[in-house]
């Protein structure tokens, strides 16, 4: 079976699609992550009596919308994308099962709190972060772990391969060689002023260019909901807070504030007693009390040498890091206070909190008022979602609802699962939205927790289907399309004459850009697709250039190929180039798998 693998590898068809396994996990994979939206959960396709399902199939298409990978006048398009890559992962993931690949839940653990995206500043992984950012994704925790899972067992499957290409030392050589070509050349950007006229546009182009690209005029399925939100700082804003409960919870703040601790240390063992340790300490503390100062007392007499110096100065400490004796004795103590002796391991101590670390009780006050308000109303808010959840399975409509749980009934204009904004816009929101029983049914959603604060319940008032949209309504950009188009041909006509004018000398172009030493990795500020041409035309012969043309972002340039520096080849087997090539040629394989997989495989389109 390898063999065969290998074989179909090499074919043109492999090389033709090598990298589209890669190319489609960027586009689906988990950066572009967002809420589903469904329609139904019916398969839509099975293989090896594994379903598929249209809830699936969605995900996967709103993803690239969403991301803005994919417009979505091309949604339907996609879809057949879309089921086509989602029949090659299951292969991929029913072949690495029955290969053994596997990744245990410490593995998991350990991959999670590398990820960069779930780090503070500090570096380390943020719990907050972590749920903060999977939630905006449209993610659960559960879901992140089984995709993470599930891509990163595709990922050994692909190393795995990949270990097993290699490349020849001359072949090696002669990438490396390639890859550190540099050209000189010269190019010349034309754009729709160069032109003597602007086309012109009529009704025929219009209805042409409007047939042609009708895909793109898509209006997506749309629904106009009704909907409430029970939040519970909205009820903790109707609530009177006593000044004292502030008070207490500022109180409570700062005895569990970090503190910047001062210390005068003595040790006791070989050289003295603990007695005399202490009767030590009892002088200091005299001589406190005489008003000699903490820090030149922490330098006359601290046995830690590296603290005494700086006064004792410990620096800003906070609960976990010096034990629970010294601890409790630092965060007894308001500020200015020295505590009486502090006995630990190392020795016993004189501490002294020189600062609290917590703003002022007005800086706080907000926030305080806010905390203590949330916790009042915490069993309200509790009967409320009850309430809410029980009201809601039963009622025909929502407005009568929005009286009893006391919050206002809200609704949106015409809104797509991929369209929506604000609370919509949350995770699981418009998924509910599309589901049968709201969507067909008529009726109410469940109810939905956006956080721990908020619960949403929602009703569709209209739908309508997806369609395209009438000429008329898209008048505006089917003339823009049109424009573009026929000034992008004539700028492809112009720049065939002035190319064929250079070549035979009957036109010098002016304005030439000059690039000296470019590489096939880019040339500063060049357009990408002019570098592109200039490494693909054949090198010149003699003084003679070569030109060439190419469509750009902006128009179409002309480029004009001067000279070719052969590379250096002395870093053959760390090439870049050779890297890539190794993992393309890895990535064939995986083509030839996938070619063979589906050829043995029961797949059925429903």
């Amino acid at each position: 079976m390898l063999q065969r693998i290998r074989d179909r590898s090499t074919s043109w068809g492999a090389k033709i699609i090598i990298g589209a396994v890669i190319a489609t996990m960027a586009l689906f994979g988990v950066d572009s992550l967002i809420g589903l939206v469904s329609s139904g959960s019916d398969d839509v396709a099975t293989v090896n009596g594994q379903s598929i399902t249209r809830q699936q199939v969605e995900l996967q298409v709103q993803r690239a919308i969403r991301s803005g990978q994919v417009p979505p006048e091309q949604e339907r398009q996609l879809r057949g994308q879309v089921i086509d890559q989602l029949i090659s992962t299951s292969l991929l993931d029913q072949y690495a099962e029955e290969g053994g690949l596997y990744l245990s839940e410490s593995q998991i653990d350990e991959l999670i709190v590398s990820l960069p995206e779930f780090q503070n500043q500090e570096g380390s992984f943020s719990r907050e972060l972590f749920k903060n950012r999977l939630a905006s994704a449209g993610y659960t925790p559960l879901a992140f772990r089984e995709q993470l899972r599930d891509d990163m067992q595709r990922q050994q499957l692909q190393e795995g391969f990949s270990a097993s290409e290699f490349m020849l030392e001359d072949e090696q050589q002669q990438l490396a060689a390639l890859q550190n070509q540099t050209r000189r050349y010269r190019y010349q950007q034309l754009n729709a002023s160069d032109l003597d006229e602007r086309p012109q546009v009529s009704s025929a182009d219009l209805n042409a260019y409007y047939q042609d690209h009708r895909d793109e005029y898509q209006r997506p399925e749309q629904v106009k909901l009704a909907y409430l939100v029970l939040d519970r700082a909205e009820l903790a804003d109707q609530v009177e807070v006593d000044e004292s409960d502030l008070r207490s919870l500022y109180a409570e703040r700062v005895s569990n504030a970090d503190r910047r601790v001062s210390h005068i240390m003595v040790t006791f063992g070989d050289q003295r007693s603990r007695e005399e340790a202490v009767e030590r300490l009892d002088t200091v503390k005299e001589r406190l009390e005489a008003g000699d100062s903490f820090a030149s007392l922490a330098k006359e007499v601290s046995d830690d040498t590296s603290t005494s110096d700086s006064g004792g100065d410990l620096g800003v400490i906070s609960r976990g890091f010096f034990g629970e004796a010294f601890e409790d004795a630092a965060y007894s103590l308001e500020q200015g206070q020295v505590s009486d002796i502090v006995e630990t391991d190392n020795g016993i101590h004189l501490l002294k909190v020189t600062g609290i670390e917590v703003p002022s009780f007005e800086a706080l006050r907000d926030e305080l008022r806010d905390e203590v308000a949330m916790a009042e109303v915490d069993d309200i808010f509790n009967q409320r979602v009850q309430q809410l959840i029980d009201e809601s399975f039963a009622a025909d409509d929502l407005a009568s609802i929005a009286e009893d749980v006391g919050t206002e009934l809200q609704t949106s204009d015409w809104v797509s699962a991929a369209g929506a904004e604000g609370v919509l816009a949350e995770p699981g929101v418009m998924e509910a939205a599309f589901t049968p029983d709201v969507l067909e049914e008529g009726f109410n959603s469940e109810v939905i927790e956006l956080d721990e604060d908020r619960r949403l319940v929602l009703r569709v008032r209209e739908h309508r289907p997806a369609t395209t949209l009438p000429l008329d309504a898209v008048r505006d950009r089917v003339t823009e399309g049109v424009e573009q188009q026929k000034v992008q041909e004539a700028l492809r006509t112009l720049a065939e004459q002035r190319v064929a004018g250079l070549r035979d000398g009957s036109e010098q172009a002016v304005d030439w850009q000059q690039v000296e030493s470019a590489t096939r990795q880019g040339a500063g500020q060049v357009p990408s697709p002019v570098n592109s041409l200039a490494f693909r035309l054949p090198h010149p012969e003699g003084d003679s250039p070569v030109y060439g043309q190419t469509a750009t972002q902006n128009g179409v340039a002309l480029v004009a190929l001067d000279a070719v520096q052969e590379g250096d080849a002395s870093d053959a087997s760390e090439s870049r180039v050779a890297q890539l090539v190794e993992r393309l040629r890895a990535q064939a394989v995986v083509n030839g798998l996938l070619e063979q997989l589906r050829n043995d495989a029961e797949v059925e389109r429903l």
